[in-house]
């Protein structure tokens, strides 16, 4: 798709999501939320002689794509880092226009990052900035209730999927912001969001080992993966929702549908306050509780364009 034709998508859908404030609909508090994605159809990898793992939702993985690469394989002996930690696959859904690009140069600029014992991880600092001298495009992001077009967009897709890895590998998250809208990517509560000068993605190497990162997109797809020398204790996500406010629905006219026809061209999402916990389960038998704290989203609207 042409700069062109991607500054009037984001535009016409910035012009639809200017939405009035809303009162959130109370709901029973204590419901859990579903850590579901859309669903999708996995499309065969051609010529992939690796038996990769490759799920419909988003979700922890085991083999990846990269195990046979000599690049990583000889990272891994130069650091010392034989042991998967962790790894997670977030299936990224209709991204919009210039996400993929941005998303594929991020996550090459974090393959083969490698955090001391104690070091802090910042994905501004490391892979930022966004900007267009580094190769960057414009793609969507959110600002608020709205879709605008900016340099990076998308990067977003890196920082939540770190968020998970870390989390699971029991990790020290030092910032993490919620975005302002709910994503498709994962669930409630694991996402994160960066926005550079303002906000970043930062977590600690609490290890007394180095950790090895490496990621990788196959088809839509992005998987990363952390490697240290031994694995860390069973990490299981908790969300409770609070209250939830229905998605709405924005219709555009596009007189070259067939007249009568609909076609959904962003799926909605509720809103939600959520509130994220992790229990942490160690091979002695200790068991310990995290609180991750609240994540407020506003509604994703529904963009229909119909030609009635």
């Amino acid at each position: 798709m042409s700069m062109d034709k991607i500054s009037t998508f984001l535009a016409n859908l910035a012009m639809l999501l200017a939405l009035e404030s809303y009162t959130p609909e109370k709901t029973e508090a204590n419901l859990e939320i579903k850590e579901d994605c859309i669903e999708i159809q996995i499309d065969e990898l051609s010529n992939n002689k690796l038996e990769i793992d490759t799920p419909d939702i988003s979700g922890t993985v085991d083999n990846l794509p990269w195990v046979e690469d000599e690049e990583f394989l000889e990272a891994q002996t130069k650091h010392k880092t034989p042991v998967l930690m962790k790894a997670y696959c977030a299936v990224l859904i209709n991204p919009l226009p210039g996400e993929e690009y941005n998303v594929n140069l991020a996550a090459n600029s974090l393959k083969g990052i490698v955090l001391l014992p104690q070091e802090i991880f910042s994905q501004n600092h490391l892979i930022g900035p966004y900007t267009r001298e580094k190769g960057y495009r414009k793609g969507a992001s959110f600002a608020g209730p709205n879709i605008v077009e900016s340099d990076g967009g998308g990067v977003c897709k890196i920082a939540s999927t770190l968020y998970n890895v870390a989390i699971l590998c029991d990790l020290e998250i030092i910032e993490r912001h919620n975005h302002s809208m709910p994503v498709n990517y994962v669930p409630y509560g694991q996402d994160a969001t960066v926005a550079y000068g303002h906000k970043d993605f930062r977590f600690k190497n609490n290890k007394d080992f180095p950790i090895l990162i490496w990621s990788e997109i196959v088809g839509n797809r992005l998987y990363i993966g952390f490697y240290g020398q031994e694995k860390p204790p069973a990490v299981e996500w908790q969300h409770n929702i609070t209250n939830k406010v229905k998605a709405p629905i924005h219709y555009k006219r596009n007189p070259n549908l067939e007249e009568g026809k609909e076609k959904t061209i962003l799926q909605g999402i509720d809103g939600a306050t959520v509130e994220s916990s992790i229990i942490i389960k160690y091979e002695n038998g200790k068991i310990k509780t995290k609180n991750l704290g609240i994540s407020r989203y506003l509604p994703l609207p529904y963009v229909i364009e119909v030609n009635k």
